[in-house]
């Protein structure tokens, strides 16, 4: 999912199966991307995302989907549309659906995210 459209380097394969230990800081070291999403593993219906941001993501939602977000380094920013949320390290917050928001790095973060499998990571609106 890197297009003109959303130039995000946005992975949905599952990197680490079940049983295998998720190395978290490998993957950050070798990023190079400045807006990198990667599935890490699969916990039921939902997944674990890495993110490794900076800059700004469009404005978008999740009509069927909450998102929570849990920053690892770094700050990270979830803009809503009446306020805007700061998050430190090891600081989390959950987006309910439904509601639109944006999400930005003034430098760079890394994040974890969980939600569904099922959510489109730019969102439906």
């Amino acid at each position: 999912m890197n297009d003109e459209t959303y130039p995000y380097a946005t992975h949905l394969d599952i990197k680490f199966p079940a049983l295998a230990t998720v190395d978290v800081p490998a993957l950050v070291k070798a990023c190079t991307d400045r807006w990198y999403n990667q599935t890490l593993c699969k916990v039921n219906d939902s997944v674990v995302r890495l993110g490794v941001m900076q800059g700004e993501y469009h404005w978008h939602k999740h009509e069927n989907d909450d998102e929570f977000f849990f920053v690892l380094e770094g700050h990270f920013i979830i803009d809503l549309e009446d306020r805007s949320i700061d998050l430190q390290p090891h600081e989390g917050f959950v987006v309910p659906k439904g509601v639109v928001h944006r999400t930005r790095a003034p430098d760079r973060a890394v994040i974890l995210m969980v939600e569904t499998a099922a959510i489109v990571p730019t969102g439906d609106a």
